[in-house]
């Protein structure tokens, strides 16, 4: 996180758009993005946890060619909805930088992240660019195999997850 500067989380949120206007105007990978949104099913535990958390916020840095996003994102935005406790809207990393230079990893604009705020506004937390499982293994793997291989091997890795990680990490968030 950037020091010395906070961000104005009102005028952010405000200017933010809902999860559903960022999939229908996106130009890349938006069959992804709506295809693990329709066949995701929110496992009981989560919703269960998302009952405590009325008024919560989700602010998600993200950009539609993200695979990361496409296969994090989905999963929270359906938690939300079902939830009826917690709201997600999205702002694009490369029209916000000045927002994502807030929450670099290793110095560098990965994506999605996900602020956790609470009713009024105070930031809670934030979780990204992955699940902390997948992310070490990122790490550990990224130049041994070609990237066409790494990403296959990552989503592999979501789909035997289930996007289970990705809500228990977010939730701890706004514990």
């Amino acid at each position: 996180m950037t020091e010395g500067h906070t961000l104005d989380f009102p005028a952010i949120w405000h200017d933010a758009i809902p999860y559903e206007r960022f999939v229908a105007e996106a130009e890349e990978l938006q069959k992804l993005w709506l295809g693990i949104y329709d066949r995701f099913v929110v496992p009981a535990w989560a919703l269960e946890q998302a009952a405590v958390t009325d008024g919560t916020r989700l602010l998600c840095i993200t950009e539609d060619w993200c695979w990361d996003a496409a296969n994090s994102v989905p999963p929270v935005a359906k938690l939300c909805e079902q939830s009826g406790r917690m709201e997600l809207r999205v702002v694009k990393r490369d029209e916000n930088l000045e927002v994502m230079d807030h929450y670099l990893t290793n110095g560098t604009r990965s994506i999605p992240v996900v602020v956790v705020l609470n009713d009024g506004f105070r930031e809670l937390g934030s979780w990204g660019p992955r699940p902390r499982e997948l992310q070490k293994w990122a790490m550990e793997h990224k130049d041994t195999m070609s990237k066409k291989d790494f990403y296959v091997a990552m989503r592999r890795w979501h789909l035997k997850d289930k996007g289970e990680s990705t809500l228990q990490e977010v939730l701890e968030k706004g514990q």
